[in-house]
């Protein structure tokens, strides 16, 4: 863990280039004008991560946040950081997901998509694996690029939900992972790391060391019982997986507790807001609607600090019952700073590439306020979790 006091930052510039998902970067690369010099940050908590990754044109965010929390957690916890396969969890994840989408008969959502604590499902039914030996690009590609696997994935279960043999035969399940074979690569039964034979079950115990019952993720919305477990309902919670709901004033208190105790935190949230800027590296909720602001206070949001709009829980709800939040995009959150006005930020590793700025390469500022507005969920250690929140979540 890495405290730096009084880091200063002037100019945000992160490049918008090819890369993430197709759909959200239309979303979002035009928010942004031409940083300015303006924004003073002081860095307050800067916890270790590892390199930032690209997850390419795929919408894998979800994997590349959780593993690179989880590779934090074996740094914290003494650990030598392991560079984990992404997309050994994506096939994972896809061959499930396709059994599920079948047994549905086809009445969910099937796709790149993910939740954060997809990962602790496949590392704890399933394992992992280093990036070394399941770099799961064998379609022949740099970065990933997962457009027409997903295709191809979903015309054959759809062809199988029409049953066109009136029964369904043990066959399709092959099909489905011969194509993962053809675009990630075989599936790896056993493999060899630093001079030792593991299976991905073995790689998991015995080198990650990492338990995932001792993670859950917490999230707040008014219209859930507090201090119960909910679930999220976004399409890609596919697991229907569930969550512990918190009241709105134990949000950040959560998110601080686990930052200054030495915990990471992987992030869920809506990145399609105006207010997050992909070319300053940063995401505000500024107190004047964007549609009110003349021209010049539009291309004015990131040349300085402003008061943010003060969000309050029912505004949360109402934001995520209207479809204005929706579950967007995946990140960690590593650090907090403070601007030269007293705003609030947490420091949030992405998943873009490595983009250089006057901060740190692949990182941006979110503020507080745009995580109270924005925030789906947070997957975090229990024990990074306040007592008195513990015991409420029957979880002490």
């Amino acid at each position: 863990m890495r405290f730096k006091i009084s880091f200063v930052v002037l100019a945000l510039l992160l490049g918008v280039n090819t890369w993430a998902q197709d759909e959200l970067i239309n979303k979002v690369k035009d928010n942004g004008t031409e940083a300015k010099v303006g924004y003073q940050f002081e860095t307050v908590i800067d916890l270790e991560a590892t390199e930032v990754k690209n997850q390419g044109r795929s919408g894998t965010c979800w994997s590349y946040a959780t593993t690179s929390f989880i590779e934090s957690e074996m740094i914290r916890n003494g650990k030598e950081p392991v560079d984990i396969s992404e997309m050994f969890t994506v096939r994972m994840v896809y061959a499930d997901k396709a059994e599920k989408y079948v047994r549905m008969h086809g009445y969910l959502n099937f796709g790149q998509g993910g939740a954060l604590p997809d990962v602790m499902y496949v590392l704890k039914k399933y394992g992992a694996v280093p990036q070394e030996v399941y770099a799961g690009l064998d379609y022949g590609d740099d970065i990933n690029n997962h457009g027409e696997l997903e295709s191809m994935l979903k015309a054959q279960l759809d062809q199988v939900i029409k049953n066109p043999n009136k029964t369904l035969t043990p066959s399709w399940k092959k099909a489905v992972e011969a194509t993962l074979d053809a675009y990630l690569g075989a599936y790896p039964e056993t493999f060899m790391w630093e001079g030792k034979e593991y299976t991905p079950r073995t790689f998991a115990d015995e080198v990650i060391g990492i338990n995932a019952d001792d993670y859950i993720q917490i999230t707040s919305f008014e219209a859930q019982p507090a201090f119960e477990e909910v679930i999220i309902e976004v399409p890609d919670n596919w697991t229907f997986g569930s969550s512990y709901n918190v009241p709105f004033s134990d949000l950040t208190r959560v998110v601080d507790y686990s930052l200054e105790n030495g915990y990471t935190l992987g992030w869920a949230t809506d990145v399609s807001e105006k207010g997050f800027s992909l070319s300053n590296g940063m995401a505000i909720v500024p107190a004047k609607e964007y549609d009110e602001m003349t021209d010049e206070e539009r291309k004015a949001r990131f040349d300085y600090p402003s008061t943010e709009l003060e969000i309050t829980a029912e505004m949360r709800q109402a934001a995520y019952d209207n479809y204005s939040t929706t579950d967007d995009h995946g990140m960690q959150i590593t650090g907090m700073a403070k601007d030269q006005i007293g705003n609030e930020y947490y420091i949030v590793k992405n998943s873009w590439g490595d983009r250089k700025n006057d901060m740190r390469a692949g990182y941006i500022y979110a503020s507080k306020a745009f995580f109270e507005y924005k925030t789906i969920s947070v997957l975090i250690n229990k024990n990074a979790i306040p007592k008195d929140i513990l015991k409420k979540l029957k979880l002490s």
